[in-house]
């Protein structure tokens, strides 16, 4: 689903028309760096807080995700969400 991911640390808005990729390529595209490793779930290394909004995982994310947090490398937007990055 569409959506636009509002980065709240940076300030940088990103508008999507499309389903396709993950979060992580979405904030990548405008320039934010998130620190990763395995792009798939498992590590966890790309763990930041969802302030808003809700995410759709592609695959079940292996690694632990407390409460208000996502993994941006195995996820999109399900609409407009809010990161604290």
């Amino acid at each position: 689903m569409p959506g636009c991911i509002h980065a709240v640390q940076s300030g940088k808005r990103i508008e999507s028309t499309s389903a396709k990729g993950t979060m992580l390529e979405r904030l990548e595209s405008v320039g934010i760096a998130v620190e990763y490793q395995c792009r798939e779930g498992y590590c966890g290394s790309c763990r930041i807080r969802l302030l808003a909004g809700e995410v759709e995982y592609l695959a079940k994310p292996l690694a632990f995700v407390n409460p208000g947090e996502v993994l941006p490398c195995c996820c999109r937007p399900m609409g407009d969400v809010t990161l604290d990055i």
